[in-house]
């Protein structure tokens, strides 16, 4: 079994770019304010999920392991 994500976009820093739905359509969806929200904010792990997260243009993906909350991305300094 593989590991568990929890999704957050940041809508505070979100800037509607769609980079997040370029990389995992699956993943992420513009709402009418253009603002991106995870499909489902608890997830599989997913390699598109965290290539949307790293071209995020202003880092407002975050991707923490569930249970636990370990940081997935950004990675903790």
């Amino acid at each position: 079994m593989g590991d568990r994500w929890h999704v957050e976009v940041d809508q505070g820093v979100c800037i509607g770019s769609g980079m997040c739905v370029h990389h995992a359509p699956g993943g992420f969806a513009l709402d009418p304010s253009r603002r991106s929200r995870p499909r489902s904010p608890e997830t599989d792990a997913d390699e598109a999920v965290l290539a949307a997260a790293e071209g995020c243009p202003v880092e407002a993906i975050s991707i923490t392991l569930q249970p636990g909350g370990e940081a997935v991305f950004p990675p903790e300094e």
